[in-house]
């Protein structure tokens, strides 16, 4: 009888142990999520046609495949998605930079350090802001352990950052004052003009 009537004492826990016990939880709370997810996207993988898989990130030309829609993208880059997953991906990370990025991070924009409001009309600025937003995401996770997010400073917002807002970075040629607005994308190099030459 004893027995039935300690199972329904409410447990007590000394008030110093919560913060453990509260932290213990939010970890198995987000690993169950991971876990969910990465279950979610095996169950959605489906093998190539002819029963063979590519090389990861790969075509079967071996070049990197850009995949159209409605099938699974070969990279989680963005410089490999077409159609409307480019243009969801692109809305996604034009949330993450207008939020949270130019806000905590933007700094003046000067001609030493120029930004360009209509940044993803340039893809450089695109391609480079989106691997930026990736690591952000991989090193803000609970699984980066607490040095996850000094570590994405160092090794890619600094980095990042400098090339993106370098006199002669992507948006070198738009003007910096507001009041002379002016946006240009600069022309890649030629390869045609190179093969002339050799």
């Amino acid at each position: 009888m004893s027995e039935s009537a300690d199972e329904n004492e409410p447990v007590r826990i000394p008030d110093h142990n919560l913060d453990d016990l509260v932290s213990t939880v939010s970890g198995l709370v987000a690993e169950a999520r991971k876990q969910g997810e990465t279950l979610a996207r095996l169950t959605d993988e489906r093998p190539s046609q002819d029963g063979e898989e590519d090389e990861p990130g790969r075509g079967t030309s071996g070049a990197p495949s850009r995949k159209s829609d409605g099938e699974d993208p070969a990279s989680v880059f963005i410089l490999a998605l077409a159609g409307t997953s480019y243009a969801q991906e692109l809305a996604a990370l034009k949330v993450w930079v207008e939020d949270l990025l130019l806000p905590v991070y933007g700094r003046e924009i000067t001609s030493t350090r120029p930004w360009c409001p209509q940044w993803t009309e340039h893809p450089e600025a695109v391609a480079r802001l989106h691997a930026l937003w990736l690591a952000w995401q991989q090193f803000t996770d609970t699984e980066a352990g607490l040095t996850g997010p000094s570590l994405w400073h160092r090794d890619h917002l600094d980095p990042g950052l400098m090339q993106l807002r370098a006199p002669d970075g992507p948006f070198g040629a738009c003007t910096t004052s507001p009041s002379r607005p002016n946006h240009r994308l600069l022309a890649p190099p030629d390869p045609s003009a190179y093969e002339a030459a050799a």
